[in-house]
């Protein structure tokens, strides 16, 4: 048909997200950006009332316009935010112009009343609020504001105790306000059971890495410390360390990188197990943790 392998692999996540769910439930497809300023005022609105409709077979689905150009393209998505009721396949209604809770609600109650919409199995309301709360907190621990993110991780956990990504929100947040104390009695009061989970484990990565803090002296003088002896691996690692504890992430895995570059057998592979952690405690998905990835492997395999 002409599609480039983007535009196929946009096509089966659209159907696997949005058409599929859609041939039962109706949809509420949000076109937002990250940039746009009335996409980040409705979309609380929109988390909010597809949760208390859940139960009624509402459920919230998010096109990124600038990572989905496609599909954005094929809706002729003019502005944002640009929001659609989709059922079977298809949209049935432009809910744009609804932007505060009570006209989406009488939207949704009117197109509840004609169309044949499967309500929500036990327990889907809870869910869906467990995973919208837990996508509100990251975007809000993302912009900076570690104090509120910690808060909704704190309902996430109490409304669902065996959530691992409430849990590693949780310590991720704390780490970030340094309650370092807080967030190891987090993960020391942890199931067993999450101990394991992937997310929990980059959590913990986070908290052992905050462990190391230095003031901005001790990072002057081991940073002068590398720059006088680049071919010593010690003053280079130590820097690294005090670098990332001081939130210079660029710079210690600049040094990292050097030093596996160097001599990546050094002290049994610590500068690349160190960046490894450091992956680990930033998140696999992170843009940063996939270019400086990159820049690993082209160490590592030229």
């Amino acid at each position: 048909m002409g599609l480039n392998i983007d535009e196929q692999k946009a096509i089966e996540r659209f159907k696997r997200d949005i058409v599929e769910p859609s041939m039962t439930k109706l949809v509420v497809l949000d076109f937002w950006a990250e940039w746009c300023g009335p996409c980040k005022a409705l979309t609380p609105i929109l988390e909010k009332v597809t949760a208390e409709y859940a139960d009624k077979g509402v459920i919230l689905a998010k096109v990124n316009v600038d990572e989905d150009q496609f599909i954005a393209s094929q809706f002729q998505v003019k502005s944002i935010p640009t929001v659609y009721a989709m059922f079977q396949g298809q949209p049935v209604a432009d809910l744009t112009a609804a932007r505060t809770e009570t006209q989406l609600k009488q939207v949704l109650d009117q197109l509840l009343e004609k169309l044949p919409v499967e309500a929500g199995a036990p327990g889907e309301k809870q869910q869906q609020d467990v995973t919208q709360f837990i996508t509100m907190a990251e975007q809000v621990l993302a912009e900076g504001d570690a104090e509120r993110a910690a808060g909704v991780f704190g309902q996430i956990t109490e409304m669902a105790p065996d959530n691992a990504a409430g849990h590693a929100g949780l310590i991720r947040a704390l780490v970030a306000l340094g309650e370092t104390q807080e967030a190891q009695g987090v993960l020391d009061g942890l199931d067993p059971a999450l101990k394991d989970d992937p997310l929990i484990q980059a959590a913990a990565s986070a908290l052992e890495l905050a462990g190391t803090t230095v003031d901005e002296g001790e990072l002057q003088a081991l940073r002068a410390a590398a720059a006088e002896r680049p071919a010593d691996m010690d003053a280079q690692f130590a820097f690294a360390e005090a670098a990332y504890a001081a939130k210079s992430r660029d710079e210690a895995a600049d040094t990292l990188l050097a030093m596996i570059e160097a001599d990546r057998e050094w002290n049994e592979g610590a500068a690349k197990a160190k960046l490894l952690q450091i992956f680990e405690a930033v998140g696999l998905e992170d843009p940063w943790v996939v270019a400086t990835r990159r820049r690993l492997s082209k160490i590592l395999f030229g």
